[in-house]
């Protein structure tokens, strides 16, 4: 005689235990964020990364997961991956997140410690506690939540990385190493984010990204402005001008060669509050043309993430010998990173004035991504989040960041789900000072998450 099928917990039980769990995903989300987990040891020391990354694997191990192992990744640095093994015949779904974050920047402009979770206005601050600490927590959340209603009804692995941020591409190439270990029926990254506070969206494309760092040397060594200036070559004057070069007058991206044309047809982003969310000055001036959604999700986008040269402060009368810069590319869905790499080098070197040397190096790249959202599993997404959301319909919208895992994973696996989902709505400032998560999105999503799991599971179990 068959078993019965486990009863499915009513949507409001299921909202009650997930926010009597909220004092606990605080409790860990505050020691989460008290790791100081930049991969970059030239900022803090490795010994960071390496305690939150056991303490993932301890949570995992916690939760009952089996299999978890502290992955040495081929860029040196440790992703965490676990597996909870659900009902025979149960389909699979894979949890993504990243204990990684980015450095805090200015800690003096943070209201309060950066690494310190605190609480304040109703939203929780500290550096990932959006991006994406709070991530690995909202999935937590989910398990435990289901596990107190009867149980989680699929396979569960979950991989939390350990270098997104830096765009190194660890995870990738172990994963093309170890095809088996992440291969899902379904994929939830929970490193996106609500296109609006309280707005349920999942993200359906990203712009892929390449790093590019660019020398410039003029002389065998800087020369005192008053004798030589004038007629000696510049180096920070010449990579000045490489840099300028990569934009038309309305700032729009220019890279010889790379099409700056793509538009976007879904959800737009009205001007007004693109300017609140980014908080323009008055009286500046957005760049490029077309929509704002055409500028940051259809089109590329260079930043210059940094430059070598003296600081004001101690500066010297001097005529520069060498300069150095690091440029980032954003890349939209249907440009292939690679090529946009070569296209940017090539850029950097022929614009360079009045013979000046330049060498280039890439030193992180990520392919774009484009899910298909009309497969089952966002079917089975949109019900849950209508659900978590008092019934709001699920939106659909592009991102500007990149998440190069997603690509490796659809290459590797294209017959997979890939859902993109998370905590990085506007206010949450990542990447940015006095980054904070939302208590009350992170307890949504997270319903929204076991909702989506049992849904998923009747439908491909």
């Amino acid at each position: 005689m068959e078993s019965s099928p486990t009863p499915q917990p009513a949507s409001a039980e299921l909202a009650a235990t997930v926010a009597s769990l909220l004092p606990r995903a605080r409790t860990e989300l505050a020691e989460l964020v008290a790791f100081k987990s930049v991969a970059d040891e030239a900022q803090f020391p490795r010994s960071e990364c390496e305690a939150a990354a056991n303490w993932v694997a301890e949570a995992l191990r916690a939760e009952g997961f089996t299999d978890v192992a502290v992955l040495d990744t081929p860029d040196g640095t440790q992703s965490v991956y676990g597996l909870l093994p659900g009902p025979a015949g149960a389909p699979t779904v894979l949890l993504y997140a990243h204990y990684d974050v980015q450095p805090p920047l200015d800690e003096a402009a943070w209201i309060s410690p950066p690494f310190e979770l605190t609480e304040r206005d109703g939203r929780w601050f500290g550096r990932g506690a959006a991006d994406c600490k709070g991530g690995l927590i909202m999935h937590l959340t989910a398990l435990r939540a289901l596990k107190a209603h009867g149980g989680v009804p699929v396979n569960v692995k979950v991989i939390v990385e350990g270098s997104e941020e830096q765009g190194t591409g660890g995870l990738e190439r172990y994963a093309e190493a170890h095809p088996e270990l992440l291969a899902a029926d379904a994929v939830v990254i929970g490193d996106a984010g609500n296109f609006r506070l309280g707005l349920p969206t999942v993200t359906a494309t990203l712009r892929g990204m390449t790093l590019v760092q660019v020398q410039v040397d003029t002389l065998e060594g800087n020369l005192h402005s008053g004798m030589f200036g004038g007629a000696a070559p510049d180096a920070l004057g010449a990579l000045i001008r490489i840099l300028d070069s990569l934009r038309a007058e309305d700032g729009s991206t220019t890279v010889n060669g790379l099409d700056s044309e793509g538009s976007w047809e879904g959800l737009q982003y009205p001007e007004d509050d693109f300017r609140a969310d980014a908080k323009v000055l008055d009286g500046v001036g957005l760049i490029g043309s077309g929509t704002v959604a055409d500028r940051i999700w259809a089109r590329p986008a260079v930043t210059v993430l940094g430059i070598d040269c003296p600081p004001v402060v101690g500066a010297t009368p001097s005529v520069h010998a060498s300069a150095r810069a690091l440029v980032s590319l954003r890349v939209p869905p249907g440009i292939d990173a690679a090529e946009a790499t070569r296209l940017l080098r090539a850029h950097l070197e022929s614009a360079a004035p009045w013979g000046a040397r330049v060498a280039t190096k890439q030193v992180g790249q990520g392919q774009p991504f484009r899910a298909d959202t009309s497969s089952p599993a966002y079917a089975s997404m949109a019900a849950a989040l209508s659900t978590a959301y008092d019934g709001q319909e699920m939106q659909i919208a592009g991102v500007g960041g990149s998440i190069p895992l997603c690509n490796t994973l659809a290459g590797l696996y294209p017959e997979a789900e890939i859902l993109l989902i998370g905590l990085s709505e506007p206010e949450a400032q990542i990447h940015a000072v006095n980054e904070s998560v939302s208590p009350r999105e992170l307890e949504r999503l997270s319903l929204a998450e076991a909702l989506f799991l049992l849904d998923y599971a009747g439908k491909r179990g």
